[in-house]
């Protein structure tokens, strides 16, 4: 396994571990610049807040088509963060794998996409 932290420049601090032998034969551990973090993590609380709301209104019997309408905004609300969270790889961990040709980067963003777009 080697490490490699890096600042291209553009304040965002990143951290890899590899580890070819590990896991998925490719792991990172990321760390993206706070604002980047805070946007997720905000998302992330919505889309909780609303799927909370959602359940409360199963439990008190309302209208099923609400809920399935509220239900499609919650899963809006995920695949959208998904998205942010995709952008920001692509934007900076899978532009430095091309520069480093490292080939099993691009390959595990392939299988990411396979699974978030089923």
């Amino acid at each position: 396994m080697h490490n490699h932290d890096h600042d291209p420049g553009g304040g965002h601090g990143h951290a890899h571990d590899h580890d070819p032998g590990g896991g998925h034969g490719h792991a990172h551990r990321h760390v993206h610049s706070a604002e980047e973090k805070k946007a997720v993590l905000n998302r992330l609380s919505r889309a909780i807040g609303h799927l909370e709301s959602v359940k409360r209104m199963v439990e008190r019997d309302e209208d099923c088509s609400d809920v399935l309408i509220q239900l499609a905004a919650v899963r809006n609300a995920i695949n959208n963060t998904g998205k942010v969270i995709m952008k920001n790889h692509i934007s900076h961990c899978i532009v430095e794998a091309i520069e480093q040709d490292d080939l099993e980067a691009v390959e595990a963003l392939n299988d990411a996409i396979d699974h978030f777009i089923k």
